[in-house]
C-alpha cells in the first residue's frame, strides 16, 4: 500500500507523537521513511541579545546555526528509526516555510503518504489543526495522517 512515507518533524513532544506513530506503520508496511525538519526564513529584524540581527541570513554563521538545530531534531528520531528496525532518511529544508517544505520534499522522494501532528511549537493556532497542518491538509495531492 505504501512504500515510502514521509514524517514531519519539528521536534516538538507532540511531533514525537507523530514520529512514533509513523514509524508503527513503516514497519508494519515494511516501508522506507524520510524523516524532514523545515527551517523557517529569518525575519528580519529578529532581535537578539546583541541588538537588531539584520543580515545574520547572509552570514557564514546562519546556515551553520540553522543545520546544527535541525540535526538536533533528525539525528535522535533517525536513532529512532534504527531501534525500530525502519530504513529512514533525515532531511534538512532550509529557508521554507513548514507546509512548503512537507509538500515539496514529499514530492521529491516520491512519498506514498505523509504523517504529521496536529500542531507544532507554535501551538494550536487554528480550532482544531495548526496552521502548516491545515496548509498541508488544503494542497497535498498525497494523503496525510494527521496524529492528535
Amino acid at each position: 500500500m505504501y512504500t515510502r512515507i514521509l514524517i514531519a518533524t519539528d521536534g516538538s513532544e507532540l511531533a514525537e507523537k507523530g514520529l512514533l506513530k509513523g514509524l508503527e506503520l513503516a514497519r508494519g508496511l515494511d516501508a522506507e521513511v524520510d524523516i524532514v525538519t523545515v527551517s523557517e526564513p529569518w525575519a528580519v529584524g529578529m532581535y537578539d541579545a546583541m541588538g537588531w540581527s539584520v543580515g545574520y541570513m547572509n552570514s557564514p554563521e546562519y546556515k551553520a546555526d540553522r543545520e546544527e538545530a535541525a540535526q538536533k531534531i533528525l539525528q535522535p528520531a533517525l536513532a529512532r528509526a534504527q531501534q525500530e528496525g525502519v530504513r529512514a532518511n533525515g532531511i534538512h529544508v532550509l529557508d521554507r516555510y513548514a507546509a512548503d517544505g512537507v509538500i515539496d520534499t514529499a514530492t521529491e522522494r516520491n512519498a506514498d503518504l505523509i504523517v504529521m501532528t496536529s500542531h507544532g511549537r507554535r501551538g494550536v493556532t487554528r480550532v482544531l489543526l495548526g496552521s502548516q497542518t491545515a496548509e498541508v491538509l488544503a494542497r497535498s495531492t498525497l494523503p496525510v495522517l494527521v496524529i492528535r
